[in-house]
């Protein structure tokens, strides 16, 4: 069948091209392509934009992120033995303060007033630390975080022995 058809169109094909396509017919296809190509241009130019707008914000972010890492100064950089002497007051404070958490069931009232005191002077602390960065005088904020410490520590000691007081007290009135 599709042979016969084949056959038909080969066979009469001067009969089917008896039509010419007209002059506005031309004039439109050479509009529409024009177009397409002016849309293409634009299209070219916005992918370019949008490609140097994308790599402008992520060389801003990379620089600002570097200004920042070269302006954070950490205790270690500034003064080694003070970050020396900063684990050691820590580690101390740390090993105290977990002597209070045991008392803490004993007299819980007493341990969460400890526990608000400690928690003012250690927001202080991470004041000094951040101020750190961007102080012209670094000793004189190390200093201050080094009495920071130390008082702390000294905080703690009382607490201790202010637990050890009240325990002492209760087991007399016990007996």
């Amino acid at each position: 069948m599709s042979r016969e058809i084949e056959d038909f169109i080969r066979n009469n094909k001067s009969d089917f091209d008896t039509e010419t396509p007209g002059e506005h017919l031309w004039f439109k296809m050479e509009q529409q392509l024009k177009q397409a190509e002016a849309g293409q241009k634009r299209s070219d130019k916005r992918l370019w934009i949008g490609i140097a707008a994308s790599l402008l914000v992520v060389f801003g972010i990379a620089f600002m992120y570097s200004q920042k890492a070269q302006n954070r100064s950490t205790l270690a950089q500034v003064n080694p033995s003070q970050a020396q002497k900063q684990v050691r007051f820590t580690s101390l404070i740390e090993k105290k303060i977990d002597s209070l958490q045991v008392y803490a069931a004993d007299n819980p009232e007493l341990y969460q007033k400890f526990s608000t005191d400690l928690q003012r002077i250690q927001a202080d602390y991470d004041l000094l630390k951040q101020d750190l960065a961007k102080s012209p005088n670094q000793e004189f904020i190390i200093r201050a975080m080094e009495k920071n410490l130390e008082l702390q520590l000294q905080v703690v000691s009382q607490q201790l022995q202010i637990i050890n007081q009240v325990r002492q007290v209760n087991k007399n009135n016990q007996l």
